[in-house]
């Protein structure tokens, strides 16, 4: 089985993350501090605020430095999620497996094959054989999941899936960089117009009325134009947690790409 490295602690990321570690494979999950990821419900983003996080039954645990990941690997307890420079993790772990899971919707992706011996690439900016050596489909439709051996992913195309009937107006994006700060959690109730968060001094109002699918976590930086809230009209609060489809669906084809190789050699 593989050392995997995943690169992005979003939905996505730890999707592939889970499905990894669901199959044997010794994972770990590296990102920014404090990232600004939103559907917290959905990834082991709070992990990294040292707060308890667990998705479908897999607890993950904040790695302190990348010296501790190498003991936490050995105990194969908590997915180790780790903050720490990048070159310093990939020099720790000597990964087998590296996926880019930030899906890089604007701007060209990196190559990844200088850092792994077989890389992934998720979503658009990763051209197969160029800079990275499979790439999955990130954008929804039949295609969703499928692994390429040659080629690209497609580009990115804007607009979101809809819930309740609702598109891109059930998100709220940082108007301004700042500090984050609110005390909702996901799941919560909200009103259309009603302030859940400031960034800053400035308030960020509930577009819709609904469920809070996605909120930042309170204290992390964010971005201009970092997605921080998103509402679902459903009024479902038991959708804002656990893998989504789309993010399953990607996973489930890191899974095949791995497995295609396994038996190719």
């Amino acid at each position: 089985m593989a050392r995997a490295l995943i690169l992005g602690a979003g939905d996505i990321g730890s999707a592939a993350a889970l499905r990894l570690r669901a199959t044997g494979h010794s994972v770990v999950l590296h990102d920014l501090p404090r990232p600004f990821h939103p559907r917290r419900g959905m990834s082991f983003t709070d992990a990294f605020f040292d707060e308890p996080c667990t998705l479908e039954g897999l607890f993950a645990k904040r790695a302190s430095g990348a010296e501790r990941l190498a003991k936490m690997l050995a105990c194969g307890g908590a997915l180790p999620v780790t903050d720490a420079e990048l070159g310093n993790v990939i020099a720790a772990m000597q990964p087998d497996l590296l996926v880019d899971a930030h899906v890089h919707k604007h701007g060209v992706a990196p190559d990844l094959r200088e850092r792994a011996p077989f890389t992934i690439g998720l979503g658009p900016g990763f051209q197969a054989g160029r800079n990275a050596d499979i790439v999955i489909e990130t954008a929804w439709g039949e295609t969703l999941g499928r692994a390429y051996r040659a080629g690209e992913a497609l580009v990115y195309a804007g607009e979101p899936r809809a819930l309740g009937g609702h598109g891109r107006e059930r998100y709220v994006y940082a108007a301004a960089a700042g500090l984050f700060r609110t005390t909702l959690a996901i799941g919560d109730a909200v009103q259309r117009g009603a302030v859940v968060a400031h960034i800053d001094d400035f308030p960020v109002t509930a577009p819709l009325t609904g469920i809070l699918r996605g909120l930042t976590h309170d204290g992390a930086r964010v971005c201009a134009g970092t997605k921080v809230v998103e509402v679902d009209p459903r009024g479902d609060r038991a959708a804002a947690f656990g893998v989504g489809e789309r993010p399953a669906r990607i996973a489930l084809g890191v899974i095949e790409a791995i497995a295609a190789l396994a038996e190719r050699d």
